[in-house]
């Protein structure tokens, strides 16, 4: 690990920085520097853009995977890496919104997911820390234990095994636990890295720094980046986290961007074999790592709706609190956050985009739950690809339009957020004046009477961009704990100097003479 351990446990790393990502050894690839034809082209470098290249590959495919920054610089080198078919308290409300047959499929597809990733390491020999543990949900209060009583019926509904315990290995109160025994954890870019290796041994093409600003054509399809290059091929996948072609399939109604938190700390006491999370709230998530022989602990929660935390740097200091109080934070050794697109009724996109144009692929809306939801879409546009079968293929329809229930009402209060929101971000308010901005601080100003967002580098100069996002029109708001501007209606993300971090925005945010 490059990254040192802090001694004082009252401050955090200054910086963002995940553990995964600090595994140094990733090969870095070129961007692409001509037009070239290829059968499959594949947008997005994160966990289901490289398995989907692979196995595809596999098939014979000439492939092309880019990525607009670096490899498994998004959601997938951002996670908290559980491998496990226990997604929250959940399968009750499938079983309400997609019924019994729907909801065991969904099951199904996530053992299947975990097992072919299991496959893998074992095939490739690959050394990623994989470990076997039990998954937990846990509560505290009595509201939470009734939901875990109704989940556990759910469960047995659907011949899942589990076990609702009422004791706990964690240091605080516990009413009840629901136990889903031998899923797993790893290290997600050590095995992806030896994915990549594959699908480099196997022909495939594989671009960094190349960003895909819009899709065309039919027979064949055309990406075009903003390298000012084409990609010509046959089909096209959007593995880009959020669908880049989105306004013309409203994707940012079918999916809502949240933002969760994490810390990797040593700790004075042991951290407990297996993989925790809370159902109260505040929510609270646990697992570890280890690190040269010794445990590292890594807590998360926290989430909230993206752009609308006031000040997100507390996110982690709640956290660290909370570690702190249970178990003693010695070191704080990295500090990350993540976002993650849930959809109204709880399954991932993953299939013919929404549009219904049939060269066009996509797989969104993980909620949380990427190791597993990767693998099931990676296997599902393959079979798509070569017109393969796949029993999954009906549940995880991009273009299935019937909620019921509280899906439905999901959905509604979601874009009723989203337009409130919008009307929110225009108001006049009272906004930071720009020189009272201190080194390393962001903040909305008023500059000749117009809302503009500002930032103080290191060096003291000042980066001063346009609010306005350029998605739907929204004003983005100040991310302290990443330095960024976020969106808080659909969630695009911008770096300090208005470049795109997260979509669905393509086009960076305007910069604004500091004169």
């Amino acid at each position: 690990m490059t990254n040192q351990y802090h001694n004082n446990t009252e401050t955090l790393p200054s910086c963002s920085s995940s553990y995964w990502r600090e595994h140094k050894s990733l090969k870095a690839f070129p961007a692409l520097n001509e037009s070239i034809d290829v059968e499959v082209a594949i947008v997005g470098g994160g966990m289901t853009g490289i398995l989907t290249a692979f196995l595809l590959s596999l098939e014979g495919k000439q492939v092309a995977l880019i990525e607009g920054g670096s490899l498994l610089d998004g959601t997938t080198g951002n996670t908290t890496a559980k491998i496990t078919a226990q997604h929250d308290v959940m399968y009750d409300k499938l079983i309400d919104t997609h019924g019994e047959e729907k909801a065991r499929l969904y099951y199904d597809a996530q053992v299947e997911a975990m097992n072919n990733i299991k496959k893998l390491i074992d095939l490739h020999d690959i050394d990623c820390d994989y470990k076997v543990q039990d998954a937990y949900l846990h509560a505290g209060t009595e509201d939470g234990q009734k939901q875990l009583e109704k989940e556990m019926d759910a469960y047995e509904k659907l011949n899942i095994e589990g076990e609702l315990i009422y004791r706990s290995e964690l240091p605080f109160h516990t009413k009840a636990a629901l136990v889903m025994r031998n899923q797993a954890h790893f290290h997600p870019v050590k095995f992806l890295q030896g994915i990549v290796e594959e699908i480099e041994s196997l022909g495939g093409l594989i671009y960094e720094n190349t960003m895909a600003d819009d899709i065309t054509g039919d027979d064949p399809v055309t990406v075009k980046t903003r390298n000012g290059y084409d990609i010509w091929c046959d089909k096209v996948v959007m593995a880009s986290h959020f669908p880049f072609d989105d306004m013309k399939g409203f994707y940012f109604s079918r999916l809502h961007p949240e933002r969760s938190y994490a810390i990797a700390v040593k700790t004075e006491k042991e951290i407990p074999e297996g993989m925790y999370l809370g159902i109260d709230d505040p929510v609270f998530s646990l697992r570890h790592t280890e690190v040269n022989g010794e445990k590292l602990a890594i807590f998360g929660g926290e989430g909230h709706k993206t752009g609308k935390s006031e000040d997100t740097l507390q996110h982690f200091e709640n956290i660290r609190k909370f570690a702190d109080e249970h178990y003693g934070v010695k070191e704080v050794a990295y500090r990350w956050s993540a976002q993650d697109l849930i959809p109204p009724d709880n399954v991932p996109l993953i299939g013919q985009s929404v549009t219904g144009r049939p060269h066009v692929l996509t797989a969104s809306g993980f909620k949380k739950w990427g190791m597993t939801n990767s693998m099931a879409a990676a296997h599902l546009l393959k079979d798509l690809i070569t017109d393969q079968p796949n029993k999954y293929k009906e549940l995880f329809d991009p273009t299935r339009t019937h909620l019921k229930g509280e899906a439905a009402k999901t959905l509604i209060k979601e874009m009723a957020d989203d337009g409130a929101q919008m009307v929110k971000s225009r108001v006049k308010r009272k906004d930071k004046k720009l020189e009272e901005l201190e080194t390393g601080e962001g903040a909305v100003v008023s500059i000749k009477g117009l809302r503009r967002g500002a930032y103080k580098d290191e060096s003291g100069e000042l980066h001063i961009v346009d609010t306005t996002c350029t998605h739907m029109k929204c004003g983005v708001e100040w991310n302290s704990g990443e330095r960024s501007w976020d969106c808080p209606c659909h969630g695009s993300r911008f770096s300090y100097t208005g470049e795109v971090l997260e979509g669905p925005a393509t086009a960076p945010l305007k910069k604004i003479d500091k004169d």
